[in-house]
Parts: C-alpha cells; sequence; structure tokens
C-alpha cells in the first residue's frame, strides 16, 4: 500500500464519521468596503499592464496591510505572478484607496513546476523572514514523463522582499514519496526551528478536503504521518478548502477562512474555522461570506469570492479576496459577530 493509498483511507473514514458537521446555510454578514480592479494597478518592474488582479494574500503591519495580488497580463496562455503594494488601513475603512496603486512583481515562473503560473499566496512572517505558500502550476518528470500538477511552493523572502529560495514540497516517509496531482490552498500555523505546522489541501484519490500536517521548511518535505484530515466536504459540495492564512486569536486559538464549491451552481462559499497550534477544529461556522451582486457574481470565472488574506484589526476582521477571477475585494466583519457563529467541537 502506498501513500496515497493510506491517506485515502483516513480521508474516507472523516468523510464517513464527520459529514453533517456544517449546514447548507448562508448568512453573509461581511462589509463591501472597497473594491481594487485592473485599471488601479500600476506595475512599476514590468511593461505591461494586468488583465486581471485577485486572489491576494495580506500581511498586517500595524495601521497598514501588505497585499500580495495574483497578477496576470494576457489570456492567452493565463500565467500569474504575484505582487505587492500596501495600503492604510484608515484607507479602506473609507471605502477609498490612493490610485492608481504602485505595483511591483516579486514572484513569477522561473522554474518547471511553477512554468503555467504562481498563484494565490498565502503569507507567514517569521523573525526577519518572510514566506509565501502559493501554488505553482507547471510540470515534473514521473517516469520520464512529463507530468502536469499543482504543486504547493514555498519562497521565502528577506527583509528587502527579494525570493532567497523557493521549491515545492513532496509528502515522504521512510522509503516513499509522493506528489500530489494537486497540492495547494495551505497556510502556516507556525514556526519552530525548521519545523511548520500546516493548514493544507493535498489531492487524494481525486477528493480535496481539509487536512493538516508538520512540514520541513529546510527540506520542502511533509512526514506522511503527519498528514490528518481536518474536516471533509458535505453532499452538496464538489470540494473544500483553506481560503486564506491564519489569525492568531490566543495562546492556541487560530481563526481562518476556509471554501467550498456547490453543486448546484458551482458558487464559491466561504466561512471561519477555529484550530489549535497543531491544526486540529475547535469550531466552524456554515457560510458567512458568499459572491452577490453584479460586482462579485460576473468576470472571468463567475460566482466566486476566494482567498487569500486575513488579518484582525482592533475587534473586526478584514477578508481580502479575489472577486470572480477578476478584481480584489475587501470585507470586514466584527470579530464578535464571527465569533457567535461558530459551532464549537472542542474547547
Amino acid at each position: 500500500m502506498n501513500i496515497e493509498r493510506r491517506l485515502a483511507r483516513k480521508q474516507y473514514n472523516i468523510i464517513k464519521n464527520m459529514s453533517g458537521l456544517r449546514k447548507p446555510k448562508l448568512e453573509d454578514i461581511f462589509e463591501r468596503r472597497l473594491y481594487i480592479v485592473p485599471s488601479d494597478i500600476v506595475v512599476e518592474n514590468f511593461q505591461r499592464s494586468p488583465v486581471v488582479v485577485f486572489n491576494p494574500g495580506a500581511l498586517h503591519m500595524k495601521d497598514r496591510i501588505l497585499i500580495f495580488p495574483r497578477l496576470i497580463f494576457d489570456y492567452y496562455k493565463y500565467v500569474s505572478s504575484i505582487g505587492i503594494f500596501e495600503v492604510e488601513i484608515s484607507e479602506i475603512l473609507k471605502g477609498a484607496l490612493n490610485k492608481p496603486i504602485h505595483t511591483t512583481i516579486i514572484l513569477w515562473p522561473q522554474l518547471l513546476w511553477e512554468f503555467l503560473g504562481c498563484e494565490d499566496p498565502r503569507i507567514y512572517s517569521f523573525k526577519n523572514r518572510m514566506f509565501i505558500l502559493y501554488t505553482g502550476k507547471g510540470y515534473c518528470y514521473e517516469e520520464g514523463q512529463l507530468r502536469r500538477k499543482d504543486f504547493l511552493g514555498l519562497a521565502e523572502l528577506n527583509e528587502s522582499k527579494r525570493i532567497i529560495r523557493k521549491g515545492f514540497f513532496k509528502i515522504i516517509n521512510r522509503t516513499e514519496e509522493f506528489i500530489p496531482e494537486s497540492n495547494k490552498d495551505s497556510a502556516i500555523i507556525g514556526i519552530h526551528g525548521e519545523e511548520a505546522t500546516l493548514l493544507t489541501r493535498p489531492e487524494i484519490e481525486r477528493q480535496r478536503i481539509c487536512w493538516r500536517g508538520v512540514a520541513d521548511i529546510s527540506k520542502l518535505t511533509i512526514e506522511e504521518n503527519t498528514l490528518e484530515p481536518v474536516f471533509p466536504l458535505e453532499k452538496w459540495e464538489i470540494k473544500v478548502g483553506w481560503s486564506t492564512d491564519v489569525v492568531r486569536l490566543s495562546k492556541n486559538e487560530y481563526l481562518v477562512g476556509w471554501h467550498a464549491v456547490l453543486k448546484e451552481d458551482l458558487s464559491y462559499r466561504n466561512g471561519i474555522a477555529l484550530v489549535d497550534n497543531q491544526g486540529e477544529l475547535l469550531a466552524i461556522s456554515d457560510y458567512l461570506l458568499a459572491p452577490r451582486g453584479l460586482q462579485e457574481e460576473y468576470g472571468d470565472r463567475p460566482l466566486v469570492i476566494f482567498g487569500d488574506g486575513l488579518i484582525k484589526h482592533k475587534e473586526s476582521l478584514f477578508w481580502m479576496g479575489g472577486v470572480s477571477d477578476y478584481c480584489i475585494g475587501v470585507f470586514t466583519a466584527r470579530l464578535d459577530s464571527v465569533l457567535e457563529r461558530l459551532r464549537w467541537l472542542k474547547g
């Protein structure tokens, strides 16, 4: 029995035993603050203008937010890069940013495994280092054949926000290694030495649910025996995944956004989960954020709010998400309003 088959057994058990945890109920509690569209963006270090800007990561810096947008400049190959710009929180609360927004590309395809694009960043700051988890769309060779996959990439940046190194994660044990067909939608909970606790979403036998695990960020490996499913998809969903980075609430409580794709209309809907420092599920909501109205429902991929940035500022949560694969939306909700909608499993 190989790595994927053993993980599939764990996956089967949680789908069997934990289904019914959530309800197909939407209570959209997030306020729409503003949208950032492609024409708002000026890229400083590239001569073209983006046709779409979406699915941003975010990092809280006191009264500012660093935003890491996914940028695409053509529809021919639809290849993504990742940029960076900053905004003042006061501007968001007023609903108006200073424009144009000057952006710099910091991550772009350079290697075979990210040949088709660098997508959907999640940001983690640690000491003087910054780590970006992202999806590398590309290829690898398996048994002499070129295979198309979605890789869980990691880029390490220095204080000047320049890339020091990057690579992708493999799942390993003592005798095997496994690269899933898709491994993405991941976030770092914490780092101790070279060991990182992750929320992650490997595709196992064509199923996509939410997992946790422990990674070696030096070797870029995830030990098979650390991978455990966290919660499954429900019968009305096609897949679920983690949407955002994590927000620390206390010593052992972290908020994280998650998403599901509905069978009914292929829409993305989002909720909030509370996990501990090992990624175990403490509490979870039903759907709290979903696309509504022309601006959010219509785009290059209709009916999407997705990822990737979640921050806490005072008593509010800020969700920076991609809107229908075209623009960025900034959504806010009161923290107490989110917490009172969590269904507790532990704690």
